[in-house]
């Protein structure tokens, strides 16, 4: 978080807040050299987005996909970090987003959703795509590498 993307107006962090949260981020991101850590409120608006994008339809192949979550990965890493007071205030932010995010997925047949990574247990329940990608009528091209049969609760839309 930073003090000039503060989350809400009536909180006020101490600068130790500050520069724990700032630690906690950078800890478990990766940039290259020169490059700026994000901050805690920048990959809750990656989450955000993503999760946008996949209540829309999702229209990146699998591994793309996966590669994205990266956000809510960093997010759970960091977590455990962050003051408990910073974990406290943006927890009802980060439920609403996760619940959001079940409501757009499914779960991925055959694996436990419980537990760690859940996010990555889950199948957008709508895949958006070209006319021309769909090849088949199961999985659309990208996501032909599953390894299960499309659900009939996964959409194509083109």
């Amino acid at each position: 978080m930073d003090p000039v993307e503060s989350h809400t107006d009536e909180v006020v962090l101490s600068a130790e807040e500050y520069d724990a949260v700032r630690a906690a981020v950078a800890g478990v991101t990766r940039t290259g050299p020169g490059a700026q850590a994000p901050s805690l409120n920048s990959l809750f608006a990656q989450w955000n987005a993503l999760v946008d994008e996949v209540e829309e339809g999702c229209s990146w192949c699998a591994p793309d996909f996966r590669h994205d979550l990266m956000c809510r990965d960093r997010l759970a890493e960091a977590w455990p970090l962050l003051p408990s007071r910073v974990r406290a205030i943006r927890q009802p932010e980060l439920d609403g987003i996760d619940e959001r995010y079940r409501s757009a997925t499914i779960p991925w047949p055959g694996r436990p959703e419980a537990g760690a990574r859940w996010w990555t247990r889950r199948v957008p329940r709508r895949l958006a795509i070209e006319a021309s990608e769909q090849r088949d009528p199961d999985w659309p091209l990208g996501w032909e590498m599953m390894p299960f049969p499309r659900p009939a609760s996964v959409e194509v839309v083109t």
